[in-house]
């Protein structure tokens, strides 16, 4: 029966360290995958979040003053007929 016993302990051995491995190689992967995703967006002038809303806020600004100055000319050219 000790046999037995050694058999299942070097089989779960053997399981338990090829989950690890297994592990091991799913990180690996998964940091090969992020580098080579992130290289890919690099490459192509992707812009992140931050920088839209930042130009997006720009063009909203810039929007309100052209709105703003369009009213003003449209009263000073009303005055003046």
């Amino acid at each position: 029966m000790q046999t037995r016993n050694k058999v299942f302990d070097d089989l779960s051995q053997l399981m338990t360290n090829a989950m690890g491995v297994a592990q091991g190689a799913r990180g690996e992967a998964e940091t090969a995958m992020k580098s080579m995703i992130d290289r890919w967006l690099a490459d192509r002038d992707f812009v992140t979040r931050e920088e839209f809303d930042a130009v997006r806020a720009m063009a909203q600004k810039a929007r309100e003053e052209n709105e703003a100055l369009k009213a003003r000319l449209d009263a000073l050219e009303k005055g003046a007929e």
